[in-house]
C-alpha cells in the first residue's frame, strides 16, 4: 500500500512539472472513466468535483464522468454490474462486501476518522436509553452502530429510514443515527436540538473510531489497468488538497454540482459539511491527511463486525490492497 501511495506522490510531482503544452497534448486521448460516489451530490465529495472541474483528471489523461446513484441502484451495485468503474465506500461496508464475495481494491483512503453519532431526541444520553427506537440508514453506515449497541446490550429497536429528518423532527423515534457532517448539522439547523454533548454518542471518541470513505474498484477492474487507478487516485488526492487550500472557491464548485443534480440543500449546510469532512480527513495525532487505509482500524472493524454477526469470515487488510 505504501509503495502504491509513493507511486502516486512521485507521479503527481512529475505531472505538476510538465509544461502546460505537454499536459494538453497528453489530455487529447483521454480514457473514459465513470465514478459513482455513494450518495447524492454534496460537499462530502468536494475533492472529486474539484479534480473534475479544475482539470486534474484531464491532466492525467482521464475523461471522468461523475454519475450519482439513485433510489433503484446503489453505488456498489453499479460497480458490481460494471456500470461504474469506481465508487466511494466506508471501510465497514467494503468489509461486508468482500465477506459476500465481492473482491474490491482500495485505491485511496480519504477518511481518517468516524463521523458516526447517535443523537437523542429526548434530551438524554443515548447510552441511557435502553430499548429505545433508533432510526438508522438502510445501508452503509449502520453496521458499526448495531455492533456497538449489541456490545453494550442496549436492545435498541432499529427503524430503517431513507431520511433521518422524517422521523426525528416529529419525535417518531427516541434517537437517530447521524453523520457529524450531514444529519447532525440538519438536526441543529432545525432548532430541535442544540450542541449539548450529553445527548450525543460520538463513535470516534468512544472506542469505535473506524475510517469511513475511501475509493474502491473491483479487483477485476483494477487489474485491467492499475496505472489508470493510480491516475484517478492521485488526481483525486490533488483535488482534495486543492479544496483544503481554496475552500471558498471549492464551495462554488460544490453548489454548482448540487444545483445540477437538483439537490434540496443550502450553502450554510454545505459549508459546515465541507469543514467537518476536511477535519475528519486529518489524523488527530499528527494533523496530517495521510490517505492511507489503517491496518489497526481495519482489524478493529473486522472484530466488531464478526462479533455483531454482520460478517462470517475473518479478513485481512491485504484483501483490499492493490
Amino acid at each position: 500500500m505504501k509503495v502504491f501511495r509513493a507511486a502516486i506522490t512521485l507521479s503527481l510531482a512529475l505531472l505538476l512539472a510538465l509544461p502546460l503544452a505537454a499536459q494538453k497534448k497528453a489530455a487529447q486521448k483521454n480514457e473514459r472513466l465513470v465514478f459513482t460516489p455513494q450518495w447524492t451530490a454534496q460537499a462530502q465529495f468536494a475533492g472529486y468535483y474539484a479534480a473534475l472541474d479544475k482539470g486534474f483528471y484531464a491532466q492525467e489523461g482521464l475523461d471522468v464522468v461523475i454519475e450519482h446513484p439513485n433510489a433503484s441502484r446503489s453505488a456498489i451495485d453499479r460497480v458490481r454490474r460494471n456500470q461504474s468503474h469506481i465508487t466511494t465506500l466506508p471501510v465497514t461496508q467494503a468489509i461486508e462486501a468482500i465477506d459476500h464475495g465481492v473482491k474490491l481494491v482500495n485505491i485511496l483512503q480519504t477518511s481518517m476518522n468516524s463521523s458516526l453519532m447517535i443523537v437523542s431526541r429526548r434530551g438524554a444520553n443515548p447510552l441511557s436509553q435502553k430499548g429505545a427506537t433508533v432510526s438508522c440508514f438502510r445501508a452503509g453506515y449502520s453496521q458499526l452502530a448495531k455492533c456497538m449497541a449489541q456490545d453494550k446490550n442496549l436492545q435498541y429497536q432499529w427503524i430503517e429510514s431513507a431520511g433521518m429528518l422524517n422521523l426525528f423532527i416529529p419525535g417518531a423515534v427516541d434517537a437517530s443515527l447521524a453523520m457529524s457532517y450531514n444529519e447532525y448539522l440538519q438536526f441543529l439547523q432545525t432548532g430541535i436540538i442544540d450542541r449539548n454533548p450529553n445527548i450525543v454518542f460520538r463513535f470516534r471518541d468512544n472506542g469505535y473510531n473506524i475510517q469511513e470513505d475511501g475509493l474502491y474498484m473491483t479487483r477485476e477492474e483494477y487489474e485491467k489497468n492499475p496505472e489508470r487507478a493510480r491516475k484517478f487516485a492521485r488526481a483525486s488526492m490533488k483535488g482534495w488538497e486543492w479544496v483544503a487550500e481554496h475552500p471558498d472557491e471549492a464551495m462554488e464548485i460544490v453548489m454548482n454540482h448540487v444545483r445540477r443534480n437538483h439537490i434540496a440543500t443550502n450553502p450554510i449546510i454545505q459549508r459546515l459539511m465541507l469543514e467537518e469532512i476536511l477535519d475528519l480527513m486529518e489524523d488527530y495525532g499528527t494533523g496530517l491527511r495521510e490517505y492511507e487505509l489503517r491496518e489497526d482500524m481495519f482489524n478493529q472493524a473486522v472484530l466488531f463486525l464478526m462479533r455483531g454477526g454482520i460478517i462470517k469470515n475473518q479478513h485481512t487488510i491485504k484483501e483490499l490492497l492493490p
